[in-house]
């Protein structure tokens, strides 16, 4: 069955992968496929997709199948869950479509021509019915929107409208011919659709998890809306077991608790993960603040010298992480700079000491962390499990393509860009565990490794990426005999939305 997506205009990339990833989800076979409307391009909001049933697309507007029944969750989350919280994020809408057209004459004649027998059953005298009218890139005035709607006299509405609680929306969805259309490429020619709502999307969930509200945050701390992002691309939901090795402040392990998953997390930073800042402030307590499920266990581990038993193998559903990359914090691992440069031998902590040790931590650089991060992954996730990570990438005005890390286990099922600022941007990675580890597969791994270090760009190397993200302007554009002179020392060039 095809329908009409309908998607939030922001973070274009992240769209269809996470469809992609909740289709999966709910139950989705080989079946779906995508398709653009005539005379649009791939950053419309408008995208038809195909799906096996009407329940699928339903699931993936509100994606409240699975997590809406999580015996742990408060009466404030069930609360959100009822009133259709739980969502595919960047879905505004799934919808059948009854008709289209360039003008109201040829949207009239596509929709007469479509079947009776799935128009009538939705427009019973029993029912009730709301039509809405919604625009792209152009706003109507009330007499606009009530015109449209009262041309649709043709269409037997047998039933009695309900503005407030209907038993079946409809939506005209227009979009116009223009030279520009919040930032798009110009529109070739008007498009007009009608159809019936099967599910829509209520962000409800967003303002309720924003990071201004949460009790522990950390300069790292991920974004609500990315980190339910995350969540979604690697199919958290009741049952799995999610965990993120960089956790800190642990945003993307509640993102992954409320979608009803259980939740694991590790970070080097034992003042982080055992004491935040006080009892009541700190991992433990973000999760109390939703009323959510605890994790399993918060660790202080290393993700360079991971202690996990050698027989331990396949135990997460997912691995959700965002990296340490340099910019607001470099990555750190066990052993401090005189160990790791071998001028002194690595000691043991006395036990009279041990309850407030600190153990001191040298430089970490990002291509070796995610060499230990695959690894990881690849020990660790179960067969078809997904690994999701941001992963830095310099922006090339020359457009020459990036490398990304590869690994024998994994297919790589999605790139998602996300741009920060005018000189680099991060990568969202999506990989699926395709093939078992063995010690065969890690000697491949280690050789794909070793060829990556050596040609992959020199700024993901020793705080490089840093210097390339807060560098000045050229100074040879500096002027220091006009009032234009600007101090040379480096700034951050500024966030994209």
């Amino acid at each position: 069955m095809w329908f009409l997506c309908v998607f939030y205009h922001r973070l274009l990339d992240f769209r269809k992968p996470e469809v992609e990833a909740l289709a999966e989800l709910f139950g989705e076979d080989e079946s779906l496929q995508w398709r653009l409307p005539e005379h649009h391009h791939n950053d419309t909001p408008f995208h038809f997709v195909h799906l096996s049933s009407e329940e699928i697309a339903q699931n993936i507007a509100k994606r409240s199948k699975y997590d809406s029944f999580s015996p742990h969750l408060s009466s404030f989350s069930l609360f959100l869950t009822r009133n259709g919280a739980s969502v595919g994020i960047l879905v505004k809408g799934m919808y059948e479509l009854w008709g289209e057209g360039t003008c109201y004459e040829e949207l009239k004649d596509s929709i007469e021509s479509f079947p009776d027998s799935r128009k009538l059953p939705f427009l019973a005298s029993d029912s009730t019915f709301r039509i809405s009218v919604e625009t792209f890139g152009k706003a109507l005035t009330f007499d606009e929107q009530r015109e449209r709607i009262n041309s649709l006299t043709y269409i037997p509405f047998d039933g009695k409208v309900n503005l407030k609680n209907p038993d079946h929306n409809f939506f005209i969805m227009e979009m116009d011919e223009s030279e520009e259309n919040n930032g798009l490429q110009p529109i070739l020619q008007r498009r007009i659709f009608f159809g019936r709502e099967v599910g829509f999307a209520d962000r409800k969930l967003l303002p309720a998890f924003q990071l201004k509200s949460r009790t522990y945050l950390g300069p790292t701390a991920m974004d609500a809306e990315m980190a339910f992002l995350m969540a979604n691309q690697a199919k958290a939901t009741s049952g799995k077991l999610v965990y993120d090795p960089f956790v800190g402040t642990g945003s993307i392990l509640v993102s992954a608790a409320r979608f009803g998953a259980m939740t694991m997390g590790a970070d080097i930073d034992i003042r982080v993960v055992r004491d935040g800042r006080g009892p009541d402030c700190n991992v433990w307590s973000n999760f109390k603040q939703y009323g959510l499920p605890m994790p399993v266990a918060l660790l202080r581990m290393d993700n360079n010298l991971p202690p996990w038993r050698s027989g331990l193998n396949e135990i997460f559903d997912a691995i959700i992480c965002d990296p340490p990359y340099g910019v607001r914090a470099g990555g750190r691992k066990s052993g401090g700079r005189k160990i790791l440069r071998g001028t002194v031998d690595p000691y043991t902590v006395p036990e009279d000491k041990r309850t407030d040790h600190i153990p001191s931590t040298g430089a970490y650089s990002l291509v070796e962390c995610v060499h230990d991060l695959l690894h990881l992954a690849a020990r660790m996730l179960v067969m078809k499990g997904r690994l999701v990570f941001f992963f830095p990438v310099l922006r090339d005005e020359n457009g020459s393509e990036v490398k990304f890390p590869e690994h024998p286990c994994f297919k790589l099922v999605a790139v998602s860009e996300q741009i920060l600022s005018s000189r680099y941007s991060r990568v969202l990675l999506t990989m699926v565990k395709v093939e078992p580890y063995s010690q065969e597969v890690e000697e491949a791994a280690r050789l794909m490794h070793l060829e990556f270090r050596e040609n992959h760009l020199k700024w993901l190397e020793e705080g490089n990426i840093h210097s390339s993200v807060f560098k000045p302007s050229d100074h040879s554009q500096i002027r220091a005999d006009t009032k234009s002179f600007k101090d040379p020392k480096p700034k951050y060039r500024g966030k994209y939305v």
